[in-house]
């Protein structure tokens, strides 16, 4: 089991900066690859970020290229989203999440791919 506990959410003004943290606690951590996803206000959930565990490589939705930047730590069992030049249409709660996969350096961005969850955090970015 992996438990996952997202923080950094809150509001900010267009044009902002916030950085959103991902503490992984349970199972090791170096054999998951990591991913943010969001959900707007009647909006399904969708892909934001993912980070393979092996080479550190890193995907991003269209909407987020370029102004988001996925990262992790693995010393410290985390992984983090840094997202600049914040627009409205980012506001959502924002949800980390971990796949098992030891034996594969991929990064995954289909939700179906994630086996945990963490609770999510907030962000919103007022106009």
């Amino acid at each position: 089991q992996v438990q996952l506990v997202e923080s950094g959410g809150g509001l900010v003004q267009a044009g902002g900066s916030l950085r959103l943290s991902c503490a992984a606690s349970g199972r090791t951590f170096r054999n998951y690859a990591m991913g943010w996803f969001r959900q707007a206000p009647g909006k399904e959930r969708e892909f934001v970020a993912a980070i393979s565990w092996t080479n550190g490589s890193t995907y991003y939705a269209d909407s987020v290229q370029g102004r988001f930047t996925i990262s992790r730590d693995s010393a410290k069992n985390a992984v983090y989203l840094q997202m600049n030049s914040l627009k409205p249409e980012d506001t959502a709660v924002y949800y980390c999440a971990a796949h098992y996969s030891p034996h594969s350096g991929g990064y995954y961005y289909k939700e179906s791919d994630y086996d945990y969850w963490g609770q999510g955090t907030q962000v919103t970015v007022s106009s």
